[in-house]
């Protein structure tokens, strides 16, 4: 196709499920499936910790140490982390005007991110494998 017959098309079709960055739809979804994950994940966890109210470090150990506490976990882990890099992501992109401080913010905060959750998933794995 031409560039011609591409100006020709109706501007509502030229524009549909795209933003001026031609990503704003993907972000959206995943900002939004990374949150129904959380509220998930964040009951599982809230009645995981009040099962082990009354338990001693051992009982922890142990609960945590079962597979599918550590999947999940692990799961609560990247999806709170993601979630919060896409959150901080739009706020820094609309309040942070200068473009080196932006991009120079984007990548620290991505990176501080990803160590948290190694940081995280080390430790999961470390009482799960009673390392």
């Amino acid at each position: 196709m031409s560039a011609n017959a591409k100006d020709l098309r109706h501007p509502l079709k030229r524009a549909r499920g795209l933003g001026a960055a031609q990503y704003g739809v993907g972000h959206w979804w995943t900002q939004r499936t990374t949150a129904v994950a959380l509220v998930l994940l964040g009951i599982w966890f809230v009645v995981l910790v009040l099962g082990l109210l009354h338990g001693d470090y051992a009982t922890a150990r142990a609960a945590v140490a079962r597979p599918w506490n550590a999947v999940l976990l692990v799961a609560l882990l990247i999806s709170m982390f993601w979630h919060a890099v896409l959150g901080l992501q739009v706020v820094i992109e609309d309040y942070v005007h200068t473009r080196w401080k932006e991009l120079t913010l984007l990548v620290v905060i991505k990176f501080i991110a990803v160590l948290c959750v190694l940081a995280g998933t080390l430790a999961v794995l470390r009482i799960a494998l009673g390392a």
